[in-house]
Parts: C-alpha cells; sequence; structure tokens
C-alpha cells in the first residue's frame, strides 16, 4: 500500500493505493470512445404500464443535462423522467431511462445531437437509483509513460481479482468542481445559506477563469440579478438558485428546492460517500488490508446477510473471505443512526461529532430533499476480473462492476495519476 501524492484526492477521502507498482502514466478519456460504459438491467420491461422504458445512447453528455434536454424536446417536466443509474460525461454510454406518460411515436421523432432514445418496452413502474445489474466498461488508457507499462498492468490486473480499495470516485463529488459533499454537510448542519453560496460562489481552480470570476463577484456583491445575467448558459443549475434569490434574498432553502430533487437529494448522498472514503483510508493508514478480518469489522454477505467478526470467528472469516462468500463493509451511517461495533465505526462517529451532525440532522435533510437516508453497509474492497492488454503507449482494460462502484476506482490503480487526468 502507498498513499496518495495528490491534495485532491487527500480532500476526498481518497488516500490510498492497495499496490505499490509504479502507475502506468497516461491520460483517461482523451475522447469519449475511450470510455464506454453499458448498463445491465436488472429485469426486462413488463410490457404495459404508464411508464415507457427506454434505452438511451449518448456520446459527451452530462446526465442531467441530458435529461433536462430530452424532457424539454418531448415538452414535459424532466421530473418525469427516471433512471437506474447515472453515467459519466466524457464518455459513451448506454443506461435505461424511464419516461411516464409519452408514446413510442414521440420519442422515435427525437432528434439531439449525440444523444439516441429507443422505446424497448412498458412498465407500471418507473426505474429508481442502484436497480440494475451493473455495467460494463471498455476502457482505454491513452500516452502511459511507465518504463514497463507491462508489467504494471500485469500486477495490477492480478490485483483486481483480490480487490482494489472500493472508493466513491472523483466524479461523485463533482469534476471539474468537487463541492457536492461539502453542500450535502451544509444541507445537514441546517445552514442552508452557506450550501447555496458553497454551490454558486465558491471558485475553483479547474473552472474557467470568467466563471470563477462570476463566482468571486458575487460572493462579494451578493447581486443575484447580475449573476444571472454573468453566468453561461449551461450552468442552468447555478441560473436557478439564483432566480429564487433575485426574488427572495433570504429564501436560500426555496432556492435549493428550485433544484431537481435528484441533484439536491445526491448533495447529502455525497457527504455520505465522503465519510466511508475517509474511514476507508484511515483503515489503510493503519496497514491494514482489505480482507484482514478485525475484531468489530462488519460483514456482508451475498445473501444480504450481515455479521460481525469477533476474536472467534475471525479464522472462519478469513475463509469466507478467501472464498468470495463476505466482505468487510463500513456502516455508512443516516437516519437511523449507527451502533458502534468496532474501530471504523468510532471513526465514523468521531468525523460526524467534529462536523457536529447527528441522526436527527439526516432526518431533517430527509425531509427537506425528499428522499430517505437510512444508512447503509458498502463493501470496502471493489474486485473484478479484467481483461487488459497493452499495445505501443496505449493500455485497454475490460471489466463489470456491481451499482454503484466506480470504474475510475479501478483505472486510478493502475494509473495512478493526477485525477484530473482521468476526468
Amino acid at each position: 500500500m502507498i498513499p496518495t501524492p495528490y491534495p485532491l484526492e487527500e480532500a476526498l477521502g481518497i488516500g490510498w493505493y492497495i499496490t505499490d507498482t509504479p502507475g502506468t502514466g497516461g491520460v483517461l478519456r482523451k475522447s469519449p470512445e475511450d470510455f464506454a460504459v453499458e448498463e445491465i438491467p436488472l429485469q426486462e420491461p413488463s410490457g404495459s404500464g404508464p411508464y415507457l422504458i427506454c434505452r438511451l445512447q449518448k456520446r459527451n453528455w452530462e446526465h442531467q443535462h441530458a435529461m433536462k434536454t430530452i424532457a424539454s424536446a418531448l415538452g414535459i417536466s424532466h421530473r418525469r423522467i427516471a433512471w437506474a443509474g447515472t453515467k459519466d460525461k466524457n464518455a459513451v454510454t448506454s443506461q435505461y431511462i424511464s419516461i411516464y406518460g409519452v408514446e413510442e411515436a414521440a420519442v422515435e421523432e427525437l432528434r439531439i445531437k449525440d444523444i439516441v432514445v429507443r422505446p424497448v418496452g412498458r412498465n407500471q413502474h418507473p426505474l429508481s437509483l442502484g436497480l440494475l445489474e451493473g455495467n460494463r466498461f471498455a476502457i482505454t488508457i491513452r500516452d502511459c509513460t511507465a518504463a514497463d507499462t507491462a508489467a504494471t498492468v500485469a500486477a495490477c490486473t492480478a490485483a483486481a481479482a483480490v480487490g482494489f480499495p472500493n472508493y466513491f470516485g472523483l466524479q461523485r463529488f463533482g469534476v471539474v468542481r468537487p463541492v457536492t459533499h461539502l453542500v450535502g454537510r451544509h444541507i445537514l448542519q441546517g445552514d442552508y445559506e452557506a450550501a447555496v453560496m458553497t454551490y454558486v460562489a465558491l471558485a475553483c481552480p479547474d473552472e474557467d477563469e470568467e466563471v470563477r470570476r462570476i463566482r468571486t463577484e458575487y460572493r462579494e456583491t451578493l447581486d443575484a440579478k447580475a449573476a444571472i445575467a454573468a453566468l453561461p448558459r449551461h450552468l442552468g443549475f447555478e441560473r436557478s438558485l439564483l432566480s429564487r434569490l433575485a426574488e427572495a434574498p433570504e429564501d436560500h432553502a426555496g432556492a435549493l428546492k428550485n433544484l431537481p430533487p435528484k441533484l439536491l437529494s445526491m448533495f447529502v448522498s455525497a457527504y455520505q460517500s465522503w465519510l466511508f472514503n475517509r474511514v476507508l483510508s484511515m483503515r489503510l493508514a493503519d496497514g491494514v488490508g482489505l480482507d484482514d478480518p478485525v475484531s468489530g469489522d462488519r460483514l456482508l454477505f451475498e445473501n444480504g446477510r450481515e455479521d460481525l467478526v469477533t476474536e472467534t470467528n475471525r479464522r472462519l472469516v478469513s475463509v469466507h473471505l478467501s472464498r468470495g462468500r463476505c466482505a468487510i463493509a463500513v456502516f455508512i451511517p443516516g437516519s437511523e443512526g449507527a451502533r458502534i461495533e468496532g474501530k471504523s465505526d468510532e471513526r465514523m462517529a468521531m468525523i460526524l461529532e467534529e462536523d457536529g451532525i447527528t441522526a436527527e440532522d439526516f432526518k431533517r435533510a430527509a425531509d427537506f430533499v425528499g428522499l430517505r437516508y437510512n444508512g447503509a453497509l458498502r463493501p470496502i474492497a471493489v474486485k473484478s476480473e479484467i481483461q487488459s492488454g497493452v499495445l505501443e503507449t496505449d493500455v485497454s482494460l475490460a471489466f463489470t462492476l456491481p451499482p454503484g462502484h466506480y470504474a475510475t476506482t479501478v483505472c486510478r490503480e493502475f494509473m495512478k495519476a493526477d485525477p484530473r487526468a482521468m476526468i
């Protein structure tokens, strides 16, 4: 194990690599075609119902922007579109969406650049986040700079079967502006003004210089109308927040409610993701491996059963882990609170105490954003059988991951590059 040298990863709790090989370096997503994602549906449409199930293929489209564009072209509210998983922007992606109350003919007539929507059936219920089998990835890393790329790829490919740290990737927090977890923290703390100011007025170094200037100017003047006039059209969510503040400068809660519900709910989820990353990195900093059971560790079995590691069962747990029957997991807390069973739970509680956040805050946030935050177990390792290849300075990777797992988390172990080279 070696620590990350990149401050951006460190800030997001992504602190360690499990492999100690030199990185391949290189660039991920030199073109969208270098990052292909195909969603594997959980089930086929039932054949009847008010929800039209469609296969959506897109190239280089941000997820929320794509959904709003499709809704606009259909003449409906974007709230009538649902999906099982969000997909990357700088990529070629295939996924399924459900659209309430539209006819197949209307969808078939859509003509949007780099977007294809094809009806595949109907269902009685909309799709919902997480209800998918997984995702297939076909990825090419370009312009690798390692002295022995083939050796690095071989070592990391073998290590992937054992497991990489199951971090939430950079996309979870915002690619150009990794601030979603900060907004979520403010929402949990009940500081809606700080949440709005972070989302609208916190300038980030990877942004366009003019956009940074506009954000900074708004922070200094609080002139919402001037900021709306100055911000580029593609920053529609910021403009939506500001439109409410232009009418009611003190209504920061109302401004947040102007955002799409799914985007609003993702802020709190991003904070939970940051908590998980932090606790996992603390464990790795102790030198404890991903499959090394420690008394108090939580276990998650394939059938959903949960258990705990004790001094008595540690040897048996090691056998189960080696045979893939269960995984060591970290509990991500929510409105139901959490028992303190081991060191990871203690660390989670410590971070929440430092931020002044309790289970009651998750309950209040759930009411505010309209989504329950009950807490959940997440495995600390992501494992995959990878097909890899090296051609001159390019590396190809093909693998499948369960829902909620990040391909960039796999790629970072191979590349060990600045996270900005992976966006």
